[in-house]
């Protein structure tokens, strides 16, 4: 299985590239994080925010990985502990297909998104900038995988 983390955004600061990738990196094949950017919409002062959203809504669902099971990260989602993260992980391992993580711009996600989605995840009340999110979520995934394995990352 591969969790794809689709999000909105390109040319990230290298603090960010490096925390992504030093999570990433930690997770075994079987739960490989694979990052696919999804170029954010060109805003200018009289832009439509909701044509916008659209336009990277439509080319975030075109990336979705065929069959994968997805999961929008969203305000209007679950709020899920790390245990219970770690039970939705042995769940998506235990289906055998692969999982999308959708992240949504500075506008949030596509309606289209949401409604393709099988599930909506709330990360966190707080306002996160766009390139904070992908390193905790690759943190938390890989988290939620160390507790699955009673490995001592997670105490």
């Amino acid at each position: 299985m591969q969790i794809h983390l689709l999000a909105v955004g390109h040319r990230m600061p290298d603090w960010v590239v490096a925390g992504y990738e030093e999570y990433a990196k930690r997770l075994p094949r079987e739960c490989a994080l694979v990052l696919k950017e999804i170029a954010p919409a060109k805003r200018g002062k009289n832009a439509d925010i909701g044509k916008l959203r659209e336009d990277e809504g439509g080319r975030m669902l075109a990336a979705l990985p065929r069959d994968s099971h997805v999961v929008a990260l969203d305000l209007g989602g679950k709020d899920w502990s790390t245990p219970d993260l770690s039970q939705q992980l042995q769940r998506w391992l235990g289906n055998g297909r692969d999982v999308a993580l959708l992240v949504g711009g500075p506008d949030g996600l596509a309606p289209a998104c949401l409604q393709r989605a099988q599930q909506v995840w709330c990360l966190s009340r707080l306002t996160f900038p766009h390139p904070i999110v992908r390193v905790v979520v690759a943190e938390q995934i890989y988290r939620a995988w160390s507790l699955s394995q009673n490995h001592p990352y997670h105490r």
